[in-house]
């Protein structure tokens, strides 16, 4: 029965972590918590979680960047940028998480979520961070209608917010490009279609990187990791598919509910437990 649970939060967990680029890690974090509760799971603890969710990704990160290849929508080089940032942050982030106990670490995690989801609803009120274009980065994409959008950043700004981002990422085990969904959206203008398939091919380096430095420290459950793989391999191809087929504002608030459930659900489980 609890191979069937995994198999089951694995598929749906990466399918939507593909579709928004977020990895699966925020649905399956706070799915294990809330399993932790539970007398079949109870030996699982934030850490454990943490490094058996950031595992998992590494198959999510594989399979939708394979995917997201084929349709050209992988910004290569802004990806490989933030990764100089956003790399170092997640390994530090993951020895951070060592500190935190389960209350405080839901109750955190929750809050944090939320306040991103806030910021995606002012969206449109927002401005890109200025940038040079002599000396910045920038990039133009035509979307399925046929309508081109640029975008760019400077890298040194671009390498120091995906530090910050890294670092946060790797304390809750969301995996070391996903919370750079948001950040290339609101901050840098890119269109999501090209943040969410950037951010999954930054995933999959950070969630290796990270996996090794949870694998050290011992918080990778391998039966648990195994039951998740096969549904995260399967639904990253789905949320792929799905993400090719939607519009940039139908994205755009898949993330926002997503973002807010999650929240609210975290800080209750925090304050509660």
């Amino acid at each position: 029965m609890e191979w069937i649970i995994l198999v089951i939060v694995g598929l749906i967990a990466s399918s939507l972590g593909s579709l928004i680029g977020m990895g699966g890690g925020i649905i399956i974090v706070p799915t294990l918590l809330y399993l932790a509760t539970l007398s079949t799971f109870s030996h699982l603890t934030p850490q454990v979680v943490v490094g058996t969710s950031l595992f998992t990704m590494i198959f999510t990160g594989l399979s939708s960047t394979l995917s997201y290849m084929k349709h050209k929508t992988i910004d290569y080089k802004s990806g490989l940028i933030f990764l100089i940032g956003s790399g170092p942050g997640s390994i530090l982030g993951a020895y951070v998480t060592e500190k935190l106990d389960l209350h405080s670490f839901n109750i955190y995690f929750g809050v944090f979520i939320l306040f991103v989801s806030l910021v995606l609803v002012v969206k449109e009120k927002l401005k890109p961070i200025p940038y040079r274009k002599d000396k910045g980065i920038v990039r133009t994409f035509t979307d399925n209608s046929g309508m081109s959008l640029e975008y760019g950043f400077s890298p040194f700004i671009g390498i120091l917010i995906s530090f910050v981002v890294g670092f946060l990422s790797g304390i809750f085990g969301i995996g070391g490009g996903s919370l750079m969904v948001p950040t290339m959206i609101l901050l840098f203008f890119f269109p999501p279609h090209v943040a969410t398939a950037t951010s999954m091919f930054m995933i999959l380096p950070t969630s290796i990187l990270s996996s090794i430095t949870h694998i050290a420290l011992g918080n990778v459950n391998w039966l648990y990791a195994l039951a998740l793989v096969p549904g995260a391999w399967i639904g990253a191809k789905v949320g792929v598919f799905l993400n090719t087929k939607l519009k940039s504002k139908t994205i755009v608030w898949i993330i926002r509910i997503i973002l807010i459930v999650v929240g609210i659900r975290l800080i209750y489980q925090g304050i509660t437990g």
